[in-house]
């Protein structure tokens, strides 16, 4: 795997870390594949029970793509005639982000500075977003003549509605960690200097606790966010029967039982 993205497991968590600080850790081709890869890793590992997204350095968790290495790409298109830059949606935001959302396991992002574009939907497609004040968000999309991807418009929505979101998708601003805080963007809002440990506590903690039961919250938020009542109320039947046959969930009735803290195994 590349320098521009580091990849690390430890008792149950993969920790993902962006590397290009600097360069605000901007997406270019070598990142995106490691990203990509990184994340479709982490995702498939059964022995890896969280999921950990963050960055290097105090400037940026992520600005999105590379503009740098993007206007060459597309000087490069116009003389082939091939377009072929813009496949990258395809071929690499798409999969990350399918690998975040789809992976059955939670996923925190510890966002340490500018979220940006590409960047903010990493950030949204985490399950859980650790910000530390001096962050900030922006769609960026429109600002640069484009329209969203990522995921960022399904994600957005969701999390602000679908008012809120188009607004910050028509008009791109910077939105301070506070205002993400009160939007409902950050989950937890905690001084910059104790980021990484902080993620890090809310990560592990997840890593040690019952996966089966996570992933299938994950996917009963998910289902009912596209499908009626009653159908999400089959979807919770289903699921519930999964997870109360697990044996987490023998473990976990147990240990109240005996006024004990569980001890799970992820199954």
């Amino acid at each position: 795997m590349a320098d521009t993205v580091l990849y690390e497991v430890s008792d149950g968590l993969a920790t993902i870390t962006l590397n290009r600080p600097e360069a605000m850790n901007a997406m270019n081709i070598e990142t995106k594949v490691a990203l990509r890869d990184a994340a479709q890793a982490a995702a498939a590992d059964d022995a890896v029970r969280a999921i950990l997204l963050t960055a290097a350095g105090d400037r940026a968790f992520c600005v999105g793509q590379d503009l740098k290495e993007h206007i060459g790409l597309l000087a490069a298109d116009r003389e082939s005639g091939s377009g072929g830059t813009m496949r990258t949606v395809r071929e690499h935001y798409n999969p990350i982000v399918r690998a975040l959302t789809g992976a059955a396991k939670p996923v925190v992002a510890a966002v340490n500075g500018v979220a940006a574009g590409a960047g903010f939907g990493f950030a949204l497609a985490a399950d859980y977003r650790v910000v530390a004040d001096t962050a900030a968000f922006n769609t960026s999309f429109a600002g640069v003549a484009l329209t969203a991807d990522s995921g960022i418009s399904w994600t957005l929505p969701r999390v602000i509605g679908p008012s809120r979101a188009t607004d910050l998708l028509l008009f791109p601003r910077s939105i301070s960690a506070q205002e993400a805080y009160e939007l409902g963007i950050a989950n937890r809002l905690v001084p910059a200097a104790e980021l990484r440990a902080e993620a890090e506590k809310v990560a592990r903690a997840l890593a040690s606790g019952p996966t089966l039961a996570y992933a299938a919250l994950k996917e009963s938020v998910a289902f009912g966010l596209t499908h009626s009542l009653e159908e999400t109320l089959e979807k919770e039947d289903e699921l519930q029967g999964r997870a109360g046959a697990s044996e987490d969930h023998t473990i976990a009735v147990q240990a109240f039982v005996n006024k004990q803290k569980p001890e799970y195994l992820g199954r």
